[in-house]
């Protein structure tokens, strides 16, 4: 693996770790981490065609390796504007129908300049789905129903989340966000 590539990985392993985990953004993030049931893959292409390709050999991946819980998807070349990158979200979403995936798979997104419809682009909120890289997290919908039998109020999370956000406010998450591009 290229050590570009490491690091990319590296990077966003530090915010799984440092800021989904430890801030509990996600609170079904610590049983994958403590269980390195995570799959991080750099996708280096730029154009649509050849993320299509990608993302459709992952999503046989993940139908043949079922230790990989999840998988992030970095995407760091070719989709660092936002609108250009939910091009790639849409298409992994199309290819999640047109594969027969619904039920099986789903997608999350996240982004550097990640941004909530009706928010500011500097909102606090849209730190919650911020990341060092584009990327596209890919979700066995069947450990989503799993983890949420255990939890309670699950349609909670957005709100504690928006709330935990603009408490600490948008300068906490960029330092946040520049410390992972540091080493343990």
């Amino acid at each position: 693996m290229k050590e570009e590539n490491q690091l990319l990985i590296q990077h966003t392993d530090n915010w799984v770790k440092r800021v989904i985990m430890k801030y509990n953004i996600c609170p079904f993030a610590r049983q994958e981490v403590e269980n390195e049931s995570i799959r991080y893959v750099v996708f280096e292409d730029k154009k649509i065609s050849r993320i299509a390709d990608k993302l459709i050999e992952e999503y046989q991946y993940m139908d043949t390796h079922p230790e990989a819980e999840t998988s992030l998807v970095i995407l760091p070349n070719g989709f660092n504007h936002f609108n250009r990158y939910l091009e790639a979200v849409y298409l992994a979403e199309d290819l999640i129908n047109e594969l027969d995936y619904e039920g099986t798979y789903q997608i999350a997104s996240f982004h550097p300049e990640y941004c909530f419809e009706g928010e500011d682009f500097d909102s606090p909120t849209n730190f919650t789905n911020r990341a060092p890289y584009p990327t596209l997290h890919i979700i066995r919908e069947a450990s989503i129903e799993k983890a949420l039998e255990t939890y309670s109020e699950p349609e909670s999370i957005p709100q504690r989340n928006k709330a935990f956000a603009d408490k600490k406010g948008a300068q906490f998450f960029i330092e946040l966000l520049k410390n992972c591009a540091k080493s343990d």
